[in-house]
């Protein structure tokens, strides 16, 4: 694959990037035609799509073009997951420049297809365009298996708060890679490459969960959708939440109160819920808070008290506002 993506030509990178590429039962046809055919045996579709732009949401001297690859299913397949669905597969959009090499493109398509893999779903087709700045443009798709799904609106008070995943990782890494380091590595990786529980999103709904949603632009920017559209209180307990002693020593290191990154930091795709009280839940998921009538406060609440530090990713805003 040496050369770059203009001297290949657009079909030939077409043929390059789909010979990588598996499937699953669910493919009835891949790529290679007009449009993939996607088995939905339950008869509704869940669909969800996103797009990392270079330069906002990733960094090619930060990451590798598998890193991103990988960061793009993930951010995607994530929100498939927080529906209470089970990933099938996802469509690719990409916009790269005409002297890329055609090495790159090879690899993000492997991170692609390999975070499929995890999640049980396959690439099923898509679309490439030259353009000044590569953009990977993602749509996915997602099984309901017969169960409703979880949205945002069904959290109702007396319902506890809990988590599964990473919490504030993807923030510390970037932290570390703004200021010139590269470890500690889990931290970077974590930034470079998140991992999110997709089993768990599924998992949630057969518990009950009431409402729910993945952590991609910070815990009490993502709590606050869920507060927002049930019309409630949400209230954390920071003494629920770990902290690992390495993010704590990152935080020492750089000036920075660790609970900010796990409160406001986005990216780690952790998914949280709202359950009802009763509700015996697996040790994978940890309690953190509780939701309750709403009031004059702020919908949500830290310690009982409204968070008033900066964070949370706006896309309108500036990286330096969502870190």
């Amino acid at each position: 694959m040496k050369g770059t993506v203009g001297e290949l030509g657009e079909f030939g990178l077409i043929r390059e990037l789909t010979s990588r590429l598996t499937t699953t039962p669910a493919v009835r046809l891949g790529p290679g035609d007009d449009a993939a055919v996607v088995a939905a045996p339950d008869r509704r579709v869940v669909a969800s799509t996103d797009i990392l732009l270079e330069g906002r949401h990733f960094r090619r001297d930060w990451s590798t073009a598998y890193d991103v690859g990988r960061k793009a299913a993930a951010q995607n397949l994530a929100d498939i997951a927080a529906m209470g669905a089970v990933p099938t597969a996802i469509l690719l959009g990409l916009v790269v420049p005409a002297d890329l090499p055609v090495t790159w493109a090879g690899e993000l398509m492997d991170g692609l297809r390999d975070e499929c893999q995890v999640a049980g779903a396959a690439v099923v087709g898509g679309d490439v365009v030259g353009g000044d700045t590569i953009t990977v443009s993602i749509t996915a798709l997602g099984d309901l298996r017969n169960h409703e799904p979880v949205t945002r609106s069904g959290a109702r008070p007396g319902d506890v708060v809990a988590v599964t995943g990473w919490l504030g990782w993807s923030a510390a890494g970037f932290a570390v890679l703004s200021r010139g380091f590269r470890s500690p590595r889990a931290f970077v990786e974590a930034h470079r490459r998140p991992e999110p529980p997709y089993h768990a999103g599924p998992a949630a709904a057969g518990l009950g969960a009431t409402a729910m949603t993945d952590v991609s632009d910070g815990l009490v920017a993502d709590l606050g959708h869920i507060a927002e559209a049930s019309k409630v209180r949400i209230d954390l307990r920071s003494g629920l939440i770990d902290i690992p002693s390495q993010m704590s020593d990152i935080g020492q290191a750089v000036g920075v109160d660790p609970l900010q990154w796990v409160l406001t930091g986005g990216e780690d795709h952790a998914i949280v819920a709202t359950f009802p009280p009763d509700v015996k839940l697996p040790a994978r998921w940890k309690v953190i808070g509780e939701v309750l009538s709403p009031s004059a406060l702020p919908q949500v609440t830290v310690d009982g008290a409204p968070w008033t530090s900066k964070g949370g990713w706006d896309h309108f805003g500036t990286i330096e506002d969502a870190q």
